[in-house]
């Protein structure tokens, strides 16, 4: 199991503790992506300075 996986897996199993009700599902997809978002991160797979870097210069 890489980072990605396991972030994914754990985002996913915390959202579930986490939650009651009726939100129950949208609260555990958003824990999920931001577990794989991180896991992506960790492994390397995605380059978060893209997003929030300096703009290219014209």
């Amino acid at each position: 199991m890489n980072a990605t996986q396991t972030g994914m897996l754990a985002g996913l199993v915390l959202g579930l503790a986490a939650t009651q009700g009726f939100t129950a599902f949208l609260v555990t997809l958003a824990v999920g992506v931001i577990g794989l978002v991180v896991g992506r991160v960790l492994d390397g797979e995605w380059d978060a300075s893209d997003l929030f870097g300096k703009g290219r210069d014209r």
